[in-house]
């Protein structure tokens, strides 16, 4: 067994696993797996840099990562950083910042470095399961971007477009500095159509339709599949390969889009840093479930987290 270290830094969380991984059998077992809402992507749409008070908060959450590695004593350590630090003109600042505090600088990877992990820590489980068709396709929705994976055992084709929950929300459901409160019919369709625009875009590299199983990655797909399952709290456990039919995202969806922000922050299993931008991240994943023709996505609690620490160890 080797113990390893892996953050993945997207544009709206940062999250760190520590886990004891066997190569030999495939076992990886968590020691600590954790999440912070940092938004590092903040206003990166609109400025094309990385906001001072996001930088800080990203690092904040390094510090605190750095005292549990150390703590575990992970061997190795890989930290990747996605969308937000491809996308900013002053990414040195935060590349310099993670240095000074872990040791290590952030690998700023590519759409098809993330997809290949992504699809790697979503389906090393699901291998022999007889009630799930291949190929898959993995869907990642995150902040800035979303990556899309077909494959069997192996990729076959990925593609990352820039449509995400903070991206979209910022694009088009922001009024005077304010998210809309619910949003209006026109700003809906506006994320819409920006949505359909980023699948053409994918559809032209990766066979989304010729996929039998749907597999969603990521805290929008994760938290929607919580409000599904009628949780009193966010229960990992229970979301994990829990699978969610076409109506119910529907309808989650609907409702989401239709709420305020209090109703929103007042369900059980939303996570305060997702209130303002679930509804886009929600429409996102009704517009892949209805251009594949899925009838349900399996839901994954592993992810591309689980993909960067089993290429450490």
């Amino acid at each position: 067994m080797t113990r390893v270290a892996a953050i993945d830094c997207g544009t709206n969380s940062i999250r760190l696993l520590v886990a004891d991984a066997d190569p030999a059998t495939g076992e990886l077992v968590d020691l600590d797996r954790r999440m912070t809402i940092v938004r590092l992507g903040q206003g990166v749409d609109r400025t094309g840099r990385l906001a001072p008070e996001a930088l800080e908060r990203t690092f904040a959450a390094c510090r605190e990562y750095a005292a549990v590695i150390k703590e575990h004593g992970a061997e190795h350590l890989r930290f990747v950083a996605t969308s937000a630090s491809r996308d900013a003109e002053n990414r040195d600042d935060f590349v310099r910042g993670v240095l000074d505090i872990l040791g290590v600088e952030p690998e700023v990877i590519t759409g098809d470095q993330e997809a290949e992990f992504s699809f790697t820590g979503a389906t090393k489980e699901l291998t022999g399961r007889q009630d799930l068709q291949r190929p898959y396709l993995v869907v990642d929705i995150g902040g800035g971007s979303t990556e899309f994976v077909v494959g069997d055992d192996h990729v076959r084709a990925s593609r990352s477009v820039d449509v995400g929950c903070v991206r979209m929300t910022e694009r088009h459901l922001v009024h005077d500095g304010q998210v809309t409160d619910p949003p209006a019919p026109r700003q809906i369709e506006a994320v819409r159509a920006d949505v359909e625009a980023a699948l053409d875009l994918a559809e032209r590299t990766v066979p989304l339709r010729e996929a039998r199983t749907l597999v969603g990655l990521a805290g929008s797909v994760t938290t929607v599949a919580a409000i599904a399952l009628g949780l009193p709290a966010y229960d990992s456990a229970a979301i994990h390969h829990s699978r969610v039919p076409l109506a119910r995202v529907r309808e989650i969806t609907e409702h989401l889009l239709a709420s305020t922000h209090a109703e929103r922050a007042a369900i059980p299993v939303m996570h305060p840093g997702r209130v303002d931008v679930i509804a886009a991240g929600a429409l996102v994943l009704l517009a892949v479930m209805e251009r594949t023709g899925a009838e349900e996505v399996v839901v994954s609690e592993h992810d591309i987290l689980d993909g960067i620490a089993w290429s450490v160890a």
